[in-house]
C-alpha cells in the first residue's frame, strides 16, 4: 500500500490546532461585540421598547411548520433558521452544506448522492425517504424512490435561497408521507429582492467551475419575477486510493491498478428556476439535470472502469393561489406537475491482463410523473383560534422501472410500469386556552387507494410562556412513511412476500427556549422515538433479494444551542447533541449514527467596509459501520473570507473547507465494498459576484 499516491491520505491530522485558531478568533470576537455595545447606537430604538416588543422585534418566523407563518415560539416543534445572509457568509455551496451546519443534523455523501441523518437515524442509501424535503411548500421527494434531495441531484443553488426552516419532529399530520423525522422548507428569493440582474462565478479544487446568472424584479403593473440559470463542472478527486481494490493486500476477484480509481469521480450540474407573481397567483418552475461519475465500484462494479455512472433530471411547474377574504380568513391552492427521471449505467466483468472478461453493462433506469392538487383554508377564529382545514390528492400518472443488460437482444432483469393515486384530508387549530398558555392539536387522514389503504397521524402541543422571554413545549406527534415502488416492484420475488405496511414513528419531546434580551437565545430539547415496521432489505435462501418490515429501533437525545447576534453583524453559535439511536431488539446502536455532534458558527465583521469571516466547526463522533467496526470520529473546520464592496455592485469570497486536511469518512451501504467511503481532503474556491 502507498499512501502517498492518493489524493486521500489515511493518516489523521493532529489536534493541537483548535487552542491556535480560537487564540487567534478571540481577539476579533471581543473586538466586534465590544465595538457594538461601546457605540451605544440604537437605530430602531430597542432601549426604548418593553420585553414583549423586544420579543416581538426579534423571534423568527416560520411557515413550513402548521403551514401558516408564525412564531417559532408558536411553532409546534424544535425549528431552527438559516438566513441566506449566513449562508453566503459561511460559504456554504449547496443545501447539504447549510444542514450541516444545523443543531442535531449530520450528512454523508458515498461519492454518488448526499444522505441526511437527523437525531441520530440515517439508513445506508435510504436517498432521504424519512425527511420531507420542500421548495416553497412544493414536494421534492418523488414518487418511486421518495427521495428528498438535498445537493445538485435535485435542488435549486444556494444563490436562490432565501431562507432555510428546518422543523423537527414528525409532520404527518399536515403533510402526510416521508414527514417522518422532519421537514426542510427552502424558501426561495423573490424577482423584487434582486432587482436587477446578478452574475457570478466561482473557481476551486479539482478543476471545479461554476457560473450563474438570474434576473429579477417588478414591472409597473404588478407583475414580480425572477428567472435563474446555472452550470456546474468538476473533474473531482484524480487519484482515489480504495485499499479494497488494492491487488497488493486483498484477495478481492476486482482489485485492480493498485486500488487507483483515476479520473472518474467528476459531476455535472444544470439548474434553471423562474417564479413569477401577479395579484393572488404565482407561478414557479425548476429543472435540474446532473450527471456524477462514481470511483467507488457500487454494487460490485468493475473498478477504476470509468463508466459507472448515474443521472438524474428532476422538475417541476407549480401554479400556486392565495387570496385573503378578510383580514382573518385566507384560502390557498396549489396545481402541480412533477417529473424525476433516472438512469443508471453499471459495468461488470473481472479483472485479467488482456482486459475486462465477460465484460457487461447493467442499465438501470425509472422514470416518475405526477401531477395533484392541494387546497388549505386558514381561519382566525374568534381571536382564540387559528384553524386550518385542507386536503390534498396526487395521481402517480407513471411510476416505471427497468433493468436490463445492454446486449442484444436486451436481456431484461426489471421492467416495471404502473401507476396510484394518493389523496389526504388534514385540519390542525391552534387555540389560546390563557394568555401563557397555547395548544396545537392536527390530525390527517392519508388513502392509498392502490396498496395498503388508510392511517391517521395526529400531533399535539402544548406551549408554555411564563414570560415573554420563555416557551415550554410539550410535544407529542405521530408520523409515516409508506412503502414506495422502488421497495414494492424492484425485486422479483417480493409479489410471494406479505405486503409492505407503512413505517410508523410515536414521538415525545420537550422543548425550552429563552431569550436573554434582544441579543441571546438559548434552546434546549429531549426525545424519545419509538419507530416500528422499518422496511429493511432481507434475502430468501437461494439469495434473492427482497423489503419486508423487520425492524423496530428507538431514538433519545438531548439538543442544546446557544445564540449569540449583534447589530455590529456579529453572530456566533454553537451546538451540541448527544443522541443513541438503536436496534430495537438487539439494543445495538444503528450504523451511520455518530453519539455525539458539536458545531460552531461565527461572522465575524472585519475592518473596512463589507469584510467579513465565516467560520464553521464541525464535530462528529465514531459511528458504527455495517461489519459492526467504526468510522472514526472526525472535526472539519471551513473559512471564509467575504468582501461585499471591493467595488461598486461586486462581491469576492475566498473559502477553504476541511482547512485543516481532517482525514475522514462516513460508514458505506450494504452496495459498497468499502466498509468507510473516503472524503475530501483540503480543497479551496474563490468566487466573484457582480450585481447590475
Amino acid at each position: 500500500m502507498n499512501p502517498s499516491d492518493s489524493t486521500l491520505c489515511p493518516c489523521r491530522a493532529p489536534r493541537r490546532w483548535p487552542h491556535l485558531l480560537l487564540t487567534m478568533l478571540v481577539t476579533a470576537i471581543s473586538n466586534s461585540a465590544q465595538g457594538a455595545d461601546a457605540a451605544g447606537q440604537d437605530p430602531a430604538g430597542l432601549g426604548d421598547l418593553s420585553m414583549e416588543e423586544l420579543m416581538n422585534l426579534k423571534v423568527e418566523r416560520v411557515y413550513g411548520a402548521s403551514r401558516y407563518e408564525q412564531k417559532v415560539t408558536n411553532a409546534p416543534s424544535a425549528v431552527s433558521i438559516v438566513t441566506a445572509d449566513e449562508i453566503r457568509k459561511l460559504g456554504h455551496r449547496t443545501l447539504a452544506d447549510v444542514l450541516r451546519s444545523v443543531r442535531g443534523l449530520y450528512v454523508s455523501d458515498d461519492r454518488n448522492y448526499t444522505y441526511l441523518g437527523i437525531r441520530g437515524f440515517l439508513r445506508p442509501n435510504d436517498y432521504n425517504t424519512r425527511v420531507l424535503v420542500l421548495i416553497d411548500g412544493h414536494r421534492v421527494n418523488d414518487n418511486l424512490y421518495d427521495s428528498g434531495t438535498v445537493a445538485r441531484e435535485g435542488m435549486v443553488t444556494v444563490d436562490l435561497i432565501d431562507r432555510v426552516e428546518i422543523i423537527r419532529g414528525p409532520s404527518s399530520s399536515i403533510y402526510g408521507s416521508s414527514a417522518f423525522f422532519g421537514v426542510i422548507n427552502v424558501i426561495t428569493k423573490r424577482g423584487g429582492q434582486l432587482d436587477g440582474m446578478e452574475i457570478a462565478a466561482d473557481a476551486g479544487s479539482f478543476d471545479t467551475y461554476n457560473a450563474s446568472m438570474s434576473l429579477g424584479g417588478n414591472t409597473e403593473g404588478g407583475l414580480e419575477w425572477l428567472v435563474s440559470a446555472s452550470n456546474y463542472d468538476s473533474g473531482g478527486v484524480k487519484r482515489l486510493y480504495v485499499p479494497e481494490f488494492d491487488e497488493r493486500i486483498t484477495d478481492n476477484p476486482l482489485a485492480t491498478n493498485n486500488g487507483m480509481a483515476v479520473g472518474i469521480d467528476g459531476e455535472r450540474a444544470f439548474n434553471l428556476f423562474g417564479n413569477a407573481s401577479y395579484g393572488d397567483f404565482r407561478l414557479a418552475s425548476f429543472f435540474s439535470d446532473r450527471v456524477k461519475r462514481i470511483p467507488t465500484a457500487s454494487f460490485g462494479t468493475a473498478f477504476d472502469d470509468g463508466r459507472e455512472e448515474t443521472t438524474d433530471y428532476r422538475g417541476y411547474v407549480d401554479i400556486q393561489y392565495e387570496h385573503n377574504f378578510c383580514a382573518s380568513l385566507n384560502l390557498q391552492g396549489r396545481l402541480f406537475y412533477d417529473n424525476y427521471t433516472y438512469h443508471g449505467a453499471y459495468p461488470y466483468g473481472t479483472p485479467s491482463d488482456t482486459g475486462l472478461q465477460d465484460e457487461l453493462l447493467l442499465k438501470d433506469g425509472a422514470v416518475g410523473e405526477w401531477i395533484g392538487t392541494q387546497w388549505q383554508l386558514t381561519a382566525n377564529v374568534f381571536k382564540h383560534h387559528t384553524l386550518i382545514v385542507g386536503g390534498e390528492f396526487r395521481d402517480n400518472i407513471r411510476e416505471y422501472q427497468v433493468a436490463y443488460y445492454d446486449v442484444a437482444p436486451r436481456d431484461y432483469q426489471l421492467r416495471d410500469d404502473r401507476s396510484s393515486r394518493i389523496s389526504g384530508v388534514f385540519a390542525q387549530d391552534e387555540i389560546s386556552l390563557s394568555k401563557t398558555l397555547l395548544l396545537t392539536a392536527g390530525l390527517r387522514y392519508d388513502y392509498y387507494l392502490d396498496s395498503f389503504g388508510g392511517t391517521v397521524n395526529p400531533r399535539l402541543g402544548l406551549i408554555y410562556n411564563p414570560t415573554e422571554a420563555t416557551t415550554l413545549k410539550v410535544l407529542y406527534g405521530e408520523a409515516y412513511r409508506a412503502p414506495n415502488p422502488y421497495e414494492r416492484y424492484s425485486n422479483a420475488v417480493q409479489s410471494t412476500r406479505p405486503q409492505l405496511r407503512p413505517e410508523t414513528v410515536n414521538t415525545y419531546e420537550l422543548v425550552a427556549e429563552h431569550y436573554l434580551g434582544p441579543r441571546y437565545r438559548l434552546t434546549a430539547s429531549a426525545y424519545y422515538y419509538d419507530i416500528r415496521d422499518l422496511i429493511s432489505q432481507a434475502a430468501t435462501q437461494a439469495g434473492e433479494t427482497y423489503f419486508d418490515n423487520l425492524e423496530s429501533a428507538n431514538a433519545t437525545g438531548v439538543e442544546l444551542e446557544m445564540q449569540a447576534r449583534y447589530d455590529s453583524g456579529l453572530l456566533a453559535r454553537a451546538s451540541y447533541a448527544l443522541q443513541r439511536t438503536e436496534d430495537g431488539q438487539t439494543h445495538h446502536l444503528l450504523s451511520s449514527s455518530p453519539q455525539h455532534l458539536g458545531k460552531l458558527s461565527l461572522i465575524v465583521p472585519l475592518p473596512g467596509e463589507g469584510l467579513s469571516a465565516g467560520l464553521d466547526l464541525q464535530y462528529n463522533s465514531s459511528s458504527r459501520t455495517l461489519s459492526a467496526k467504526r468510522a472514526d470520529d472526525f472535526l472539519t473546520v471551513n473559512l471564509t473570507l467575504l468582501s461585499q464592496q471591493v467595488l461598486k455592485n461586486l462581491s469576492l469570497s475566498f473559502s477553504v473547507y476541511n482547512l485543516f486536511d481532517e482525514s475522514y469518512g462516513y460508514p458505506g451501504a450494504e452496495d459498497h465494498t468499502q466498509d468507510v467511503i473516503e472524503q475530501d481532503g483540503r480543497t479551496l474556491r474563490g468566487s466573484a459576484t457582480y450585481r447590475f
